[in-house]
């Protein structure tokens, strides 16, 4: 639970700063177009590490916390593998990078499916 909460606070930090390297720094470097898949690591960084929080904050409180911390990895590993491979790919071109992309969404879908599965059981 604690860990949860240290990697949200860790990974929305490392989202803000991301953020704003891509926003200041790299704006005159990147096209537009891979300007736009920075953006889109940022966002779901962004989401994915207040997920971390929320989930943190939950499994606290939850009769079913080995659950919730199960799901916390997933987004976890969401986050390095999407927002990754999109950083990744838009700092260098190199498109095969993308075929990570989808990986990372698996993850963060399967981790919120876990989250839900843990408050459904109560």
């Amino acid at each position: 639970m604690q860990t949860m909460l240290a990697l949200g606070g860790i990974m929305m930090f490392l989202a803000v700063a991301l953020g704003a390297f891509g926003a200041h720094a790299l704006k005159n470097i990147l096209t537009e177009e891979r300007q736009k898949t920075y953006q889109t690591g940022v966002q779901y960084h962004i989401a994915h590490g207040l997920g971390l929080v929320l989930l943190g904050l939950t499994a606290a409180q939850s009769a079913h916390a080995s659950q919730i911390v199960l799901a916390g990895w997933f987004l976890f590993a969401g986050i390095v593998l999407f927002s990754g491979s999109l950083y990744a790919l838009s700092l260098t071109g190199i498109r095969k990078l993308g075929a990570i992309t989808p990986l990372g969404g698996v993850c963060f879908l399967a981790g919120w499916a876990i989250f839900v599965a843990a408050v459904i059981q109560g």
